[in-house]
């Protein structure tokens, strides 16, 4: 009987323990594996280079700003793709709702929607982003990336960086 009764116990911490981090993880903060190289020098900074990456950077998205899409341009965020909703993307914020966005290939101006926002990869010659489909709804938004959690020798903060000379708020 004791035996029973330590395996009900160990089962049911471990149970509570996984509602918190599901509750956590949904709610508050996760961590996130970013692939590819549409935001490199950023993330995955070896993506680019001949040696290919090592591996993977690991960020904590955080979601306290998704109550009131609380934004700001040079944010990078996780967002569901407008055209899969399976598939996650990280992009840096552009433009938000009202803003004039000037497109760099077709030198196009686009006003970005009430409710969307322009985001677009660090490295543009292989990103797949508002220039490729657009502006994106605010309502696929997952979280905002605040820091690079791993690999070791790159945790510390993202940058926001901001281009300058490309969108107009009027």
């Amino acid at each position: 009987m004791a035996n029973r009764s330590l395996v009900w116990n160990v089962a049911r911490k471990c149970f509570t323990l996984g509602i918190i981090g599901v509750t956590v993880s949904d709610r508050y903060a996760s961590v996130v594996p970013i692939r590819g190289a549409s935001m490199s020098p950023t993330f995955n900074p070896r993506a680019t280079s001949p040696a290919g990456p090592v591996s993977d950077d690991y960020v904590l998205v955080e979601k306290f700003c998704l109550e009131k899409f609380q934004f700001s341009p040079g944010d990078v965020i996780v967002y569901r793709s407008p055209s899969n909703y399976k598939e996650k993307h990280v992009k840096r914020v552009i433009a938000l709702p009202g803003d004039w966005v000037g497109t760099r290939q077709t030198y196009d101006v686009v006003k970005v929607p009430e409710g969307h926002c322009w985001v677009e990869g660090d490295n543009s010659d292989c990103s797949m982003d508002s220039r490729s489909f657009g502006p994106i709804p605010m309502g696929l938004i997952q979280g905002r990336v605040s820091h690079i959690v791993w690999p070791p020798q790159r945790i510390g903060a993202v940058e926001r960086k901001y281009p300058q000379g490309r969108v107009k708020s009027y």
